[in-house]
């Protein structure tokens, strides 16, 4: 039997899972076995299952092997699984750049994907998304969500934030698409001193071309993104490997590329249709600062 990673080693990825899904679809369809594509690559049975289900990193050759033992031709197919191998390498890398934030918790996976990501685009429903967020407001989101109230933990959460920003404003900068609702930005995390410093920020970093930051008003009605928040990552052109992140109270929801994948791009690009523009967006945000 093919060998089981343990759960003391666990690795696997949300990109390694989708990589190997691909190549477990590729051999299966060619009626292959594990043991077969483990000859073609001089490995054992227990490699290839852990190569099918993400737990270990990916090298090229191996991929050129084994889309030749499965009879993939197509330049495109065989690039595509080699620049989702290369994305996923470059993100284990990145994870243990993060490595020094424990305080992230789970969204260590995230925060690693979107260390390596081309573009962002976020659905928020109640928070200013993160990549936004001023120190203060997210020291009082860290004060707020803390069943311990110790500072220096929320000042260890304030700093993994503000690192996380730097993406925003290095080269290569990571492209981001934000719609936020009305409801997020009338919510008073840290008080109104706090909340008016947030507002200017948004609208300065909305200057920035790479930046679009969207407001979907209480006037919108009912809209499809009532159902909660979500994140798109893309790692290439958005549409052609996309992950989808959805934060919940008690954990993370991923979406693996796929439909699905593609129904939230859908469903983004219906939400931000009904906002508002970029120009009435910041109209709108000042215009919120000045009431406060």
């Amino acid at each position: 039997m093919p060998d089981q990673p343990t759960q003391g080693s666990r690795v696997s990825t949300v990109l390694g899972r989708k990589l190997g899904g691909e190549l477990l679809r590729l051999r299966t369809g060619a009626g292959l076995t594990q043991g077969q594509a483990a000859s073609a690559i001089t490995a054992s049975t227990g490699k290839v299952a852990k190569m099918e289900s993400g737990w270990v990193p990916m090298r090229e050759p191996d991929i050129r092997t084994l889309c030749r033992l499965y009879g993939v031709s197509d330049p495109s197919v065989v690039g595509g699984l080699l620049e989702l191998a290369r994305v996923d390498r470059e993100r284990r890398k990145a994870k243990g750049g993060w490595s020094d934030f424990p305080e992230l918790g789970e969204m260590q996976e995230y925060v690693a994907l979107e260390s390596v990501a081309t573009s962002v685009r976020t659905w928020q429903l109640s928070l200013v998304p993160g990549l936004l967020q001023i120190p203060d407001y997210a020291r009082a989101l860290a004060l707020g969500n803390s069943t311990e109230g110790h500072p220096d933990k929320g000042e260890r959460f304030v700093a993994a934030r503000v690192a996380r920003q730097r993406r925003l404003f290095e080269e290569p900068v990571l492209t981001l698409w934000a719609v936020i609702h009305e409801g997020a930005l009338r919510h008073h995390v840290g008080g109104r001193d706090v909340m008016r410093a947030q507002l200017a920020h948004l609208d300065h970093v909305a200057d920035q071309p790479h930046i679009t930051v969207q407001v979907l008003p209480f006037t919108a009605g009912a809209h499809l993104g009532m159902n909660g928040a979500f994140n798109v990552i893309s790692f290439t052109e958005p549409g052609a490997m996309d992950v989808v992140y959805t934060e919940t109270a008690f954990g993370e929801l991923w979406v693996e590329g796929g439909e699905e994948a593609a129904q939230h791009q859908n469903l983004f690009e219906r939400i931000s249709q009904k906002a508002l523009t970029e120009l009435e967006s910041r109209t709108f945000i000042n215009g919120l600062r000045e009431e406060m």
